[in-house]
């Protein structure tokens, strides 16, 4: 595991377009951290390091937004309203998994039975500081 601290938004999104170099065809990234922890910013990274010019938001209301045109494709999930692991295999995880993309997960430990061993694991937390977070990636070198 290695942690990192960033000091804004900027930076956080930054951070995101470092992991997003290292990513290859079928990377799950399982999110975890808080409300406004700065999850979607980490996204807005990812899609911005693989070459996605779109605007990301959050899929709270979506549970999953599908971006194409980049390096990779992006399905950007939110599983903060999903109850179990058999939810997220009805909305068609396995689908995403097999199109050979980046799956982000954003509450991933909702669904933690379905997520599979080799998933990145990112957590990010609020630091100290007014716009700190602290950042903890495991599972991929960078």
């Amino acid at each position: 595991m290695v942690e990192f601290i960033t000091n804004s938004e900027g930076e956080t999104e930054a951070l995101g377009v470092r992991l997003a170099e290292a990513l290859a065809p079928g990377a799950v990234i399982a999110f975890t951290g808080g409300l406004g922890a700065g999850k979607t910013a980490f996204t807005r990274g990812l899609a911005r390091g693989l070459g996605i010019a779109d605007r990301v938001a959050s899929p709270t209301f979506t549970i999953v937004n599908e971006y194409e045109g980049g390096r990779l494709p992006l399905f950007h999930f939110d599983m903060y309203r999903l109850g179990s692991s058999d939810e997220l295999f009805d909305i068609g995880w396995e689908d995403y998994l097999a199109r050979g993309g980046v799956c982000a997960v954003e509450w991933s430990e909702n669904v933690a039975g379905a997520l599979e061993e080799g998933a990145i694991l990112v957590d990010i937390c609020r630091g100290a500081l007014d716009g700190q977070r602290i950042v903890s990636i495991e599972g991929v070198e960078l």
